[in-house]
Formats: structure tokens, C-alpha cells, sequence
């Protein structure tokens, strides 16, 4: 089977190949098609893939073969899978997503409120050029969303892919895996009752044997403070929600504390990331031979640092090896990838439409939930409701996503305008309309917004 990698230089791709390298079942992939506009990017992975294949060289089963082009239509022609992973603007403009919203006094992380805005009003008109191509070249193939805002892309690309577009993020599954541990249940055998949007979900139920376990979790201080979101969000505050949310929900729950914390650092996020990755690429263009070895040292920086200035507010320390060892985004598209492939029915945590499974949404509103996955796609399973605070939150987000993926459809500066006045995380119509103005104006792939 051929796999296609929309975004093959992004620094991520060789997790997906090394999931790749360890699937020894039959059906699997033979074949991986590297696509970026980046040419030296595309040749620095592809010479970390090549160094990962050679140092796991098992005579018994060859590795995918890797190909590289900057031809979409070339890259996507009978494509099994297509993996979309890319992120238009580059880092340079994630860094300018924090910095604007920062300066402005509001949170700018790369999904959460302005920040993600920004990224989305610039990520959709070409998700919506590559959905179109994909119908067009490769209609059958199954397309796995990665690239984020992973929910209102994968929204996006619907109309044009149906239910042959399905979104992933690894934070579900591994909240959930986490909780999972911290009570000594097999992860593997719990179903975990979560609900939400990409980055806004909640853990309300994780059942083993038939009994919810999350009451035993939420009264042991101990089990708590073993994991990220445990120490993230404080025991007592979790008792009083009854349920473990996403990480993504720090950023609304200590929103104030986290934006004088991030105001405070030399460096955003993304600028970290841009110099970190600008270093890495330009490292293994003079040095191809160490392609493997600087990808890897880079990597354990980048994870090590992951939502450093939460933990800092939170007083949580540093990252947990338990809490990085799960396996991320790539170990749930492999596992969605074998159950279509081979028709093994699988549950997991992902982005589909709605189908009226939450009540508070309309059944086309893309949303993050436990799914039952077989050759004939992902299918939402039926979970307790949210209550009056999650859908309220909800249902404000899900308004920004559609007000965006408008705004970036129709090319409507005034949708764009309530997309980032509805946020919850920004506090002022007069501050909307200053961040989209100064993002316009900054950011050449927002040119069509300009009045």
C-alpha cells in the first residue's frame, strides 16, 4: 500500500516512519511518498528516514521504500492513505500568531484563541485546494488530518472528501492511557467516555470491567499528582469539574496566569521552535550523514519543553518520561490506518462529524470522541452529554471555527472579525478588530482579508 505525507519535511514525519518500520503485519505499507514545497527540507527528512531504515534492517521484512517530490498530483496518485501534515506560513509565521496576541494583552498559542485563528484563516484555503485535489486524483484514498487547528481543517475538507477525511490528535488518547496508568489499568482495555472539540475535550468516564474508575482516580491526591493534567490543573480543582480535561484547557482555566507567565519569557514558543528547527535542517544540509542523530537530539529538547509555561504556573516541573513514552500522533494513525486497511474493528479517540451524538452540536459540527473505526471508516460511539459549562464552551468555540473556516471560504474580512470577537479568550470587539488588522497586515498569506 502507498502512503502518501502531505508536509514530508516537517520535523515530525520520521515518528510517523518509525511506526511504519515496527508494523510487521501483513497489508502494510511498502511505499511512502514524501510531499513538501520545501526541497531541502523534503532532503534532510529524507535523510533521516533513510538512517532510521538502515538501523532497523530486519533481513526478514523490507522497509517502505521512501520517494520525495514538491508535484502534489504526482505525490497523491493512487495514494492509499494520505497523510496531511502541513503547516502554511512555516514557523515564522506561528511566531508571528504569539507575538501579535501577545503585544495585544491576549493568549496567542498556536491553537488556542488569536493564535490559532490566525494559523486556521491561513491553513484552510490550502487545505480546501488539497481536499479538491485529492477528489480529483485520488478519491478513494483515505485522508488522515493531522495538520491543526486539527478540527476546523478537518471540517473544512468535508465537503469536498465526506467521511473519507478523518482528524487525529494524540492529546485524547494520551490523557486517557495516562489516567489509565495512574489507577494500574491496562490502557488497552479501558473505554474512556471523552468529549469535545480538537484541544477542548474533557474526561468523564474511564471504564474497566464495566465500572468507571475516574471517581477512584479524582479522590486519589496521590494517582493525581502522577501524571501531567493531575498536576497540571490541581486535585481539588479536578474534584470540583468531575472530570480531567484535555491540557489544551489550561490555557482557559488559568488563562490569566498563563499569559503573564508567557509574556514573561524571553521567547514564545514558536520562536523557540523556528531557531531549534532552523538549526536542525540547516545541521543535517551541511551533515547528512548525521541526519538521524541531530533529529533525534532535537526532538528530545522539543519534547522536554512541551507546555513549559503552564507547568511552570502550575508548579508541576518537569515533564514525566511515563508522561512522553505513549506513543503520540502517529501510533493513533497507524492504528486507524491497520483498522480500515484490514477491517479490524478498533476504538479511538478521534475528529469526525457529530451525527448527533452530542446533542448541544448539529450532527455536520466536527467533533473529538471515541470512535468505532472498521473498512468502512470512523463512526462516533454514544457517550454521556456535556454539561451546561462544557457545551457553553463549546458551542462558543464551534461558533469561532465555522465564523474562520467562512471567513477563509468566502474570503469575508467580517466573518474573520466575529471569528476572533467570539473568542472566549478574547475580551474586547475594539481588540478583535486590532488582531485582525495587525494580522492582515503582517501575515502575506492573509492578503485576502485585506479591506
Amino acid at each position: 500500500m502507498k502512503l502518501t505525507i502531505l508536509g514530508g519535511g516537517g520535523f515530525r514525519v520520521p515518528l510517523v516512519y518509525h511506526a511504519l518500520l515496527g508494523d510487521r503485519g501483513p497489508g502494510r505499507i511498502t511505499s511512502v511518498v514524501l510531499y513538501d514545497a520545501d526541497q531541502s527540507r523534503l532532503s534532510a527528512i529524507a535523510a533521516v528516514l533513510h538512517q532510521q531504515a538502515t538501523a532497523a534492517a530486519d533481513p526478514g521484512s523490507a522497509a517502505p521504500a521512501v520517494t520525495a517530490t514538491t508535484d502534489l498530483d504526482e505525490a497523491l496518485r493512487g495514494a492509499d492513505f494520505i497523510f496531511s501534515a502541513i503547516r502554511v506560513g512555516g514557523l515564522e509565521g506561528r511566531t508571528v500568531d504569539e507575538r501579535v496576541a501577545l503585544d495585544l494583552g491576549v493568549l496567542g498559542q498556536e491553537t488556542v484563541g488569536a493564535g490559532g485563528i490566525a494559523y486556521g484563516l491561513r491553513t484552510l484555503p490550502v487545505a480546501v485546494e488539497i481536499a479538491q485535489r485529492i477528489a480529483a486524483v485520488a478519491p478513494d484514498a483515505w485522508t488522515i488530518n493531522f495538520t491543526n487547528p486539527a478540527g476546523m481543517v478537518t471540517e473544512a475538507m468535508i465537503p469536498f472528501l465526506g467521511d473519507r477525511v478523518i482528524g487525529i490528535c494524540d492529546s485524547p488518547s494520551g490523557l486517557g492511557r495516562r489516567a489509565a496508568l495512574a489507577l494500574g489499568v491496562d490502557p488497552s482495555t479501558a473505554f474512556y467516555d471523552y468529549a469535545g472539540l480538537n484541544h477542548l475535550g474533557w474526561l468523564r468516564e474511564l471504564r474497566s470491567g464495566g465500572v468507571d474508575r475516574l471517581p477512584d482516580l479524582l479522590q486519589s491526591s496521590e494517582a493525581l499528582s502522577s501524571f501531567e493534567e493531575g498536576r497540571l490543573f490541581g486535585a481539588d480543582w479536578l474534584r470540583s469539574l468531575g472530570s480531567i480535561p484535555n491540557e489544551y484547557l489550561h490555557y482557559y482555566y488559568f488563562a490569566r496566569e498563563t499569559l503573564a507567565a508567557v509574556q514573561g519569557v524571553r521567547q514564545t514558543r514558536g520562536t523557540f521552535l523556528l531557531e531549534q528547527q532552523s538549526a536542525f535542517y540547516a545541521e543535517t544540509g551541511k551533515h547528512p550523514d548525521q541526519a538521524l542523530e541531530l533529529w533525534q537530539k532535537t526532538r528530545a529538547e522539543r519534547e522536554s519543553t512541551y507546555m513549559v509555561e503552564s507547568r511552570e504556573v502550575a508548579d508541576a516541573g518537569e515533564r514525566d518520561e511515563r508522561d512522553m513514552a505513549a506513543g503520540g500522533y502517529e501510533q493513533v494513525a497507524l492504528s486507524l490506518m491497520r483498522a480500515i486497511a484490514h477491517n479490524e474493528r478498533a476504538s479511538l479517540i478521534l475528529n469526525v462529524r457529530n451525527r448527533g451524538v452530542l446533542h448541544h452540536l448539529d450532527d455536520d459540527a466536527v467533533v473529538e470522541i471515541p470512535s468505532t473505526v472498521d473498512a468502512n471508516g470512523a463512526l462516533p460511539v454514544a457517550v454521556s452529554q456535556l454539561t451546561d459549562h462544557q457545551a457553553g464552551l463549546i458551542s462558543a468555540v464551534k461558533a469561532v471555527e465555522r465564523s474562520t473556516i467562512e471567513a477563509a471560504t468566502a474570503a469575508s474580512r467580517s466573518a474573520a472579525l466575529k471569528a476572533f470577537a467570539y473568542h472566549p479568550l478574547v475580551d474586547s470587539v475594539t481588540v478583535a478588530r486590532q488582531l485582525l488588522d495587525t494580522y492582515v497586515e503582517q501575515l502575506p498569506n492573509l492578503a485576502y482579508l485585506r479591506a
